[in-house]
């Protein structure tokens, strides 16, 4: 019994920090925006990266992360999210 507890405890502590890995890496891919518009959350994903950066070469800005954007600039791109994407796939990146 010692020796099948000892493995428990031993295969536990070998897999533990996969886990953890996996956990960060799906909690960093999974960023949440609030839009006070509409007062509800966007999942940043790659719909939204597309988007995002349709909306800057209309504008006619070099690409920055969207977390780097001021409010101004993020509330104004969630309105145009609504207005163009909200029901569409954003267009594939040139």
């Amino acid at each position: 019994m010692r020796r099948y507890l000892s493995a428990l405890f031993l295969s536990a502590a070998l897999l533990a920090p996969a886990v953890l890995v996996a956990q960060e890496h799906h909690e960093e891919n999974h960023q949440r925006y609030y839009d006070t518009e509409r007062h509800d959350y966007h999942e940043w994903n790659e719909a939204a990266q597309r988007a995002w950066r349709h909306w800057l070469e209309e504008r006619h800005q070099h690409y920055r992360e969207f977390a780097r954007a001021n409010r101004h600039e993020q509330q104004e791109f969630w309105h145009y999210w609504h207005e163009h994407f909200e029901h569409a796939r954003p267009p594939e990146h040139r």
